[in-house]
């Protein structure tokens, strides 16, 4: 669903307007609709990282590209996997039923159909799917900090490793350590450090403007940010952004060897990554260049390639 938007969309596909009319007029008053009429239409806008659809609405026979092939593909890619499919579809022999939800799809509808029957349908898949993407967001969230831990951090850099070692795009990875953190939880106590680490990731998301850039608590006092298709002069110039902000919330430090107040360390390394370059490769580079960082005196960003 699109943020802000009251209502949740359902994407339809098929090659016949009579049909397409029907379904629209059925879900209209419940549902943003959204309508393909071919199988390539219908992957663009099922992958559309602004709006994606909530619910999809397949038939099966369609010229060039069938219902069963572009459900095929939507469950052959991590971002469509998720996407509830309902075939829709006059096929209606048990081999066909059973061929559609053996691909993936949540359920199996036969024209000519029954509106209420439908409506019911589609509700209960998309109030599916609904609590399903929620516990997802849940599973993705750091409890304390509430931006995104680590296992989604690990999806992420995936996907974006994936992205950049196809399109031949830069991708810069982060990554960065609070200074003298166990003193300053030893000087203050736990709950100052949790009160600490919250604000240091509100600092630290603050610094980020366009939606694929992605901030995360990497595990304990370390954060780490994914910035795609960014070069390497426009990620050094980020890292010192982070860096600073963290600078700036002047949270006192006693005990830290290099200020009086609160500092981060940073690591960055840009590149763009073939497919044999994997994500831990990729944080075991970016890991020593913030290890170079801590060594050389901390509160300061250090790049991979120096």
């Amino acid at each position: 669903m699109k943020k802000g938007d009251p209502k949740y969309s359902v994407l339809i596909v098929d090659d016949v307007n009579y049909n397409v009319k029907m379904l629209a007029h059925a879900l209209k008053d419940e549902y943003r609709i959204k309508i393909a009429t071919n199988g390539p239409k219908a992957l663009e806008l099922a992958s559309s990282k602004e709006d994606p659809p909530d619910l999809i609405l397949l038939d099966v026979i369609m010229p060039k590209m069938d219902g069963y092939e572009v459900c095929r593909r939507l469950k052959n890619d991590p971002l469509t996997k998720q996407l509830p499919v309902i075939f829709v579809t006059a096929r209606d022999d048990a081999e066909d039923e059973e061929y559609g939800l053996n691909l993936g799809a949540v359920d199996y509808v036969t024209k000519p159909f029954n509106q209420a029957i439908l409506k019911a349908r589609v509700r209960n898949h998309v109030d599916m799917k609904v609590k399903n993407d929620l516990l997802e967001e849940l599973a993705a969230m750091d409890g304390l900090t509430r931006i995104p831990n680590r296992r989604s951090f690990d999806v992420t850099l995936q996907k974006e490793r994936d992205r950049a070692a196809r399109e031949k795009t830069p991708l810069t990875l982060l990554l960065m350590d609070i200074d003298y953190f166990k003193a300053y939880n030893d000087t203050y106590g736990h709950g100052k450090g949790d009160t600490c680490l919250e604000s240091v990731a509100k600092a630290l998301t603050a610094c980020t403007s366009r939606p694929a850039d992605v901030v995360a608590r990497y595990g304990g006092e370390e954060f780490a940010a994914i910035l795609p298709n960014t070069e390497r002069e426009g990620g050094l110039k980020k890292a010192e952004e982070f860096r600073k902000s963290v600078e700036d919330l002047e949270i006192p430090h006693k005990h830290s060897k290099i200020s009086d107040h609160l500092t981060i360390s940073v690591g960055v390394l840009t590149q763009i990554p073939e497919t044999k370059d994997s994500p831990e490769e990729l944080n075991k580079i970016v890991d020593e260049a913030l290890y170079r960082s801590k060594k050389e005196g901390r509160n300061r960003v250090t790049s991979a390639y120096n």
